[in-house]
């Protein structure tokens, strides 16, 4: 795996991307995915995690309001869980 930056030339934007490279079994041919890791900062040149959509942060960080810890728990379970089924199901598609 590696880390891809790409510049937006519309935007002036830097974005970084975390890339995989595979052999496609049907065509004999490398091939790529890329998952969105976030921004470049210009000043600091750190990586900002966003989900490219340009959508704030669901979890509230305002001091007034109280965060459900037990329910932000559950969900991240969930997400775990379905990643670690889609995982699954990718290896044996490159093993097979």
């Amino acid at each position: 795996m590696a880390i891809i930056y790409q510049h937006d030339k519309r935007s002036g934007i830097t974005y970084a991307y975390d890339s995989f490279s595979y052999r496609d079994k049907e065509t004999k041919k490398v091939r790529a995915i890329r998952k969105l890791i976030g921004r470049v900062d210009k000043e600091t040149g750190e990586i900002v995690a966003t989900d490219g959509r340009r959508r704030k942060d669901k979890v509230k960080e305002e001091a007034g309001e109280q965060i459900d810890y037990k329910e932000l728990c559950e969900k991240l379970q969930n997400k775990l869980a379905a990643q670690e089924v889609l995982i699954q199901s990718l290896q044996k598609q490159l093993n097979s």
